[in-house]
């Protein structure tokens, strides 16, 4: 089997395993939250990072994959930075309606690529920046409600978007730069992220929900639930580095999105949440917008290499040739992958996506 067909398969099922991950942490998520009352979601996320590390401490003793030390400050600096954009996106939905949340999360993506534009003069041609505003256009549409403003509610937003986007880039940059694999640097960055969120967890969920999380009665139940989330977690983290070191960050957040669309249909169809044609026509907007975006990715992907191929013409600055689906594979993508984190109930930020 080609190189190329390898990736493409990599590419795929690193994608399947995120949407199917997220979906369900979603849900079970919901279940935890929603029905028992467990409103603790940061520190729900230091006990996710916890046990992902145990996870993957578990598989290289196992020696299902090799330990490669790098850059300790660059490791630390990641980890810390991760933890600390989950709990400002967890302080965004507190100090914030629901509906500016969604436009909290919606930001994440023309910021992402104002940031790759400016500092890592990556190219979006405007087919690719047309389908994002399609795409935003409609998840916006079946997501956001109403638009309650407050300055603090805007700081810790703002905020919490530049540090997911910083975050995020540099999931896929540091995969590059030192040639790890997504699972090397999960199993590096987790303990920093776990131990940030361990110290800033238990005064977040208080703050957000005037509650004590080691005063919670702990049913049989309820434990099960909280197993559970933790276990689909390590798939969510996993695949997340995966994605994002696979595609790139913009690709990583127009998945989300599609997985904003999937939780919206599976809570009307499994758990009977409200649903309305504003809904119904949002998620068909973005659908479309996504569809589009995969295909452009997939056209510039299949012209860049065939310009790098070309000894005439001059080499070719990197461009966002990064499908969801890709029918040939661009030149110029990883094919060890990374990739975290959107939102509540992260590090699934997925829980309100």
């Amino acid at each position: 089997m080609s190189e190329n067909r390898k990736f493409q398969l990599g590419t795929i099922g690193a994608l399947s395993l995120s949407v199917v991950s997220s979906v369900s942490i979603v849900i079970c998520n919901k279940a935890l939250i929603s029905t028992l009352g467990f409103t603790f979601a940061t520190t729900l996320t230091s006990w996710h990072l916890l046990v992902t590390f145990c996870s993957l401490h578990v598989a290289l003793w196992m020696k299902l994959f090799e330990h490669k030390p790098f850059d300790a400050r660059a490791v630390m600096g990641f980890g810390i930075l991760n933890g600390i954009s989950i709990g400002l996106l967890n302080l965004s939905l507190g100090f914030n309606s629901v509906g500016f949340y969604q436009m909290t999360k919606l930001a994440i993506i023309p910021c992402t690529v104002l940031l790759e534009t400016l500092f890592f003069r990556k190219k979006f041609s405007r087919n690719i920046q047309l389908s994002l505003a399609i795409l935003l256009l409609g998840v916006g549409i079946a997501t956001v409600t109403d638009l309650q403003l407050n300055i603090l509610g805007s700081i810790l937003s703002l905020l919490a978007v530049v540090t997911t986007c910083i975050a995020q880039i540099m999931t896929n940059t540091i995969q590059k730069k030192f040639k790890v694999s997504s699972t090397q640097l999960l199993y590096q960055s987790c303990p920093y992220q776990a131990l940030t969120l361990f110290i800033i967890g238990p005064f977040l969920d208080g703050l957000l929900t005037n509650k004590n999380v080691f005063a919670f009665k702990y049913t049989p139940q309820v434990l099960f639930f909280i197993v559970l989330s933790c276990l689909i977690s390590v798939s969510v983290n996993f695949s997340t580095f995966l994605v994002i070191g696979k595609t790139s960050p913009v690709t990583y957040q127009v998945l989300g999105h599609l997985k904003t669309c999937l939780v919206l249909a599976f809570g009307y169809v499994l758990l009977h949440d409200p649903f309305s044609w504003r809904n119904i026509l949002g998620i068909l907007i973005a659908v479309v917008g996504m569809v589009i975006y995969s295909y452009y990715c997939t056209v510039e992907s299949q012209q860049q290499k065939a310009s790098e191929v070309s000894p005439q013409l001059p080499q070719v600055k990197e461009s966002e040739s990064d499908p969801l689906i890709s029918v040939d594979n661009g030149s110029g993508m990883l094919s060890d992958g990374v990739g975290p984190k959107a939102p509540v109930w992260n590090t699934n930020k997925d829980l309100h996506a």
